[in-house]
């Protein structure tokens, strides 16, 4: 599985950081999906190898702009490309609603269907061929969500040594029995696929979080999770200054959480532009060196702070390395 981030900065963009989005997909998949689209999202899709075409799903987490207000431009994209192809977005209720108007207003008329869903329609839902979608509710100014992307199926090894036991010689007959089908032998044996595969190793699990002040909401979805996306906007420093109005977390908040669930690998976004990148030398003042040291004195996994077009993979031992 791996992730892009073609937005890091919060609430408004940086010389280096756009505004928030996220790209997620299985390893070597054609199609992909989008975790919020702010402006700006589809410039930084041009220096990716992602396109507009093969986009199945968009994400939104919540309704502020650093979050949304590149949708329009990017579906209007899609279709000046020639795209055909259905598109299912995902979001609050009075998304659909505000899109349309702005469709309406400048007479954007789209040559794909869209597909209109709340994160309340996602259980059972099919969003994904390969990837199960899930939402859960955070604590903002206005309604959030955090979606999880958890591996739909996982593919078994065979029993290499009890088939040869079996007598059973490499050739076609394996790649049937990878696949779950039962082989008919010539002499009219049956070969059943389930004698002969190894257990499944465990569905990977990634969850990107929406703006959000209290990370324990995501205690019951962090089981299992082998990767955590969160905001990150303050230190605890500059959130005392601030205040509890804005409702963000600080990275010792986010820290504190993913060392108690026991989440093994945390990347975090999202950064206020007060923060400059990090300390080359040269600047003066609040540095992205400082988020991380704060999340490094209460996290012990795996961390990482996410730079626009950084990518991740996440393996499927569940160690996540940086992509560059």
């Amino acid at each position: 599985m791996e992730i892009q981030f073609l937005g890091t900065s919060a609430g408004t963009p940086t010389r280096s950081r756009n505004m928030t989005a996220c790209a997620i997909r299985t390893r070597g998949a054609r199609h992909w999906a989008l975790v919020d689209c702010a402006e700006g999202t589809q410039y930084r899709l041009q220096r990716t190898n992602l396109s507009p075409m093969s986009l199945r799903a968009i994400f939104i987490t919540h309704l502020h702009g650093d979050h949304c207000y590149g949708l329009p431009g990017l579906l209007a994209t899609a279709g000046m490309l020639g795209r055909t192809e259905p598109m299912t977005i995902v979001g609050p209720a009075p998304l659909r609603g505000m899109i349309e108007a702005i469709m309406d207003a400048t007479q954007l008329a789209l040559p794909y269907p869209l597909t209109w869903m709340t994160p309340a329609d996602l259980p059972g839902a099919a969003v994904l061929p390969d990837l199960t979608v899930a939402a859960t509710p955070l604590s903002h100014r206005i309604a959030t969500h955090a979606y999880s992307f958890t591996e739909a199926r996982v593919e078994r090894k065979l029993d290499i040594d009890k088939l040869k036991l079996g007598g059973i010689a490499s050739g076609p007959a394996w790649g049937e029995l990878q696949q779950g089908r039962d082989v008919l032998l010539p002499d009219g044996g049956r070969v059943v696929a389930e004698d002969f595969l190894l257990p499944p190793r465990r569905s990977r699990k990634i969850i990107i979080a929406g703006d959000n002040d209290r990370p324990e909401l995501l205690a019951h979805e962090a089981e299992n999770a082998d990767l955590l996306v969160h905001e990150a906007t303050f230190t605890e420093e500059i959130l005392r200054k601030v205040g509890p109005g804005p409702q963000h977390s600080s990275a010792a908040m986010v820290a504190r959480f993913a060392q108690q669930a026991g989440l093994p690998n945390l990347v975090l976004t999202h950064f206020s532009p007060r923060y400059q990148d990090r300390n080359k030398g040269l600047a003066t003042g609040l540095t992205l060196d400082d988020i991380e040291r704060e999340a490094s004195e209460h996290y012990t996994g795996t961390l990482a702070l996410a730079r626009d077009l950084d990518r991740y993979e996440l393996g499927k031992d569940g160690t996540v390395q940086a992509c560059r």
